[in-house]
């Protein structure tokens, strides 16, 4: 068995239709699963986060990082 699992469900997952930890017989199905998710995420959120697939053994985990401003700046204020 392989799986598909959000590790952070930020407030656009929790308001989309997709369904966290999904389980699949083969691994080119969950595979498949865990990029379509990811591509829609990236492509139809509201861009505060990118999000990647990363195996490890059965497990595919979408991992959730925040997308930083362009030029480096964290946005917090101290870098201008």
């Amino acid at each position: 068995m392989f799986t598909v699992n959000v590790e952070k469900e930020c407030s656009c997952f929790r308001k989309s239709d997709m369904k966290n930890s999904q389980i699949f017989e083969s691994k080119d199905q969950a595979l498949m699963q865990a990029q379509k998710m990811a591509q829609k995420m990236n492509e139809e959120f509201c861009q505060k986060h990118n999000f990647s697939v990363v195996e490890t053994g059965e497990h595919f985990t979408i991992r959730v990082e925040e997308n930083r401003p362009a030029g480096g700046c964290c946005g917090g204020g101290h870098c201008g």
